[in-house]
């Protein structure tokens, strides 16, 4: 439970309390409001406080600070450096004028990528607007049902098919890091569309709709095998596409569409036995240093 304090309040003390000490810091978070000059106007402190057993040995704390610009809407970060796995997949467009250096993002970071999200009514028809975000480290499917009739016109059942897959606005760039700043352009990571059909052979009348989309998302471990952080180093996303037969007067069939999202590790393994200073069994010849000191 978090209790805004008035300005005349206080923290509570610890007290101890039968075998438990209450009130006890568990977590601090710092906020820091600054303006464009770089000028401090403003710091708030967060305090969570619990109860711990009096015979506990230790309590583990957590800190965290943050600073935000006035007047402006910050995009949250989703790992500082590396995501964090749970949080939004950060994703965002370099515009096509050169209004600016950096990359546009959406300040909703759960409304930058997205993929199509089941329904209870499984219809695909009238769940357009039902989105989920990617999240780091979760692998994920879903989809509806498509009930096909032959009074269906194809090109325009197409188009809202892949309006249904991709989205309004499907990005063009994906955040390496979880907190990748806009205006590096090369902390950005491209993706990659990949286009393939279930079947080889078609007539060139034939059309095709797209049935699925694919987004496999590659990540390695970044930094010291202590404490590794999670980079994203690839990201493609392959939509399938299937022929549709044109069907007799008064018949109807019901196809799947489907969307889903792979994370895959690529990282290479640590090799057994592996010494981070490796030495030299062999003596140095007496003059090997001569003739410096």
């Amino acid at each position: 439970m978090r209790t805004l304090l008035n300005s005349s309040d206080v923290l509570r003390h610890p007290m101890i309390l039968d075998q438990l000490c209450i009130n006890i810091v568990l977590g601090v978070s710092y906020h820091i409001t600054y303006a464009d000059t770089g000028e401090i106007i403003e710091a708030a402190a967060s305090f969570v406080l619990g109860a711990v057993n009096k015979e506990a040995l230790s309590v583990q704390q957590s800190f965290e600070i943050s600073f935000t610009q006035v007047n402006t809407n910050p995009v949250p970060f989703s790992g500082n450096p590396g995501y964090v796995v749970g949080l939004a997949v950060r994703a965002g467009f370099k515009p096509q004028l050169c209004v600016t250096s950096g990359i546009i993002q959406n300040t909703n970071k759960y409304g930058q990528l997205t993929i199509l999200q089941s329904t209870a009514h499984q219809d695909c028809l009238t769940a357009q607007e039902a989105r989920t975000p990617v999240l780091f480290g979760y692998n994920m499917i879903s989809g509806c049902k498509l009930r096909i009739t032959a009074a269906m016109n194809c090109q325009p059942l197409a188009q809202v098919l892949l309006g249904l897959l991709m989205g309004q606005s499907f990005p063009e760039y994906v955040a390496s890091f979880g907190n990748s700043q806009a205006q590096d352009v090369l902390d950005w990571v491209p993706i990659t569309h990949l286009r393939t059909s279930e079947q080889t052979y078609r007539k060139k009348s034939s059309c095709q709709i797209p049935v699925a989309l694919e987004i496999e998302v590659k990540w390695t471990k970044y930094g010291s095998l202590v404490n590794p952080q999670a980079r994203i180093v690839n990201v493609t996303a392959t939509t399938t596409t299937t022929t549709l037969k044109q069907l007799p007067l008064g018949r109807e069939r019901t196809i799947p569409i489907t969307s889903s999202v792979v994370f895959t590790d690529i990282s290479s393994p640590a090799e057994p036995g592996y010494k981070a200073w490796p030495t030299i069994n062999a003596k140095l010849p007496h003059d090997f240093f001569f003739p410096f000191v």
